[in-house]
């Protein structure tokens, strides 16, 4: 459904989308390109850093452009494919997020703590591992969301009250709540929510 139908008010938020959008991008791209750059900061907390801001950049660039491109089309429509793309790539790189801040959190556990066995214990095979793994967990959360909303397949011609396509909007279109789609949000709440928050709370 967008944001707003008042044409006038289009041409602002394309404005400040667009600069928000560009400001965001630009602060991401120096982050990665400072750590890349200064070989002092290849420590384990920026190589998490670094990775934040790549799925940063990848989580805005889910939804922000084509509402972007919807505000300057005066369109609102998208795909079944394109959202069932956007609501993959919105998960993947939103829960990344999720899992490295609780991993940044760690890592200044172990630094605060166990500062003599920091470099044993947050070693190059681990930081690697912790990002694989994270990443794993992103694309299985992303595929548990699809299969959840593939099982519906008569959208046609809805309206989803959000500017994107957002999973529970999606699952809120079916006419009863199934145990599977239980399920899922609660797997999802778990990933999301309480495992992150839960670390981060242990860590400090």
């Amino acid at each position: 459904m967008g944001l707003s139908e008042d044409p006038d008010l289009q041409h602002i938020l394309f404005g400040l989308f667009l600069s928000m959008y560009l400001v965001t991008l630009l602060g991401d791209l120096l982050i990665i390109l400072a750590v890349s750059s200064d070989s002092h900061l290849h420590t384990p907390m920026y190589f998490f850093l670094s990775n934040l801001s790549l799925a940063d950049i990848g989580f805005i660039s889910t939804m922000v452009p084509k509402m972007i491109v919807n505000l300057l089309n005066h369109s609102r429509v998208i795909s079944y494919g394109g959202c069932l793309t956007q609501i993959s790539v919105f998960i993947i790189f939103g829960c990344m997020d999720d899992l490295l801040l609780t991993m940044m959190a760690y890592d200044s556990f172990v630094a605060i703590c166990h500062p003599l066995h920091y470099s044993v214990i947050m070693n190059p095979c681990l930081c690697g591992f912790i990002l694989l793994l994270s990443l794993l967990i992103s694309l299985l959360e992303s595929q548990l969301q699809n299969l959840s909303v593939l099982k519906f397949f008569y959208f046609k011609n809805v309206e989803i009250s959000n500017f994107f396509c957002d999973p529970s909007q999606l699952l809120n279109l079916t006419c009863s709540e199934t145990f599977s789609s239980t399920i899922v949000k609660c797997f999802v709440f778990a990933i999301f929510g309480f495992i992150p928050i839960s670390g981060i709370f242990s860590s400090y």
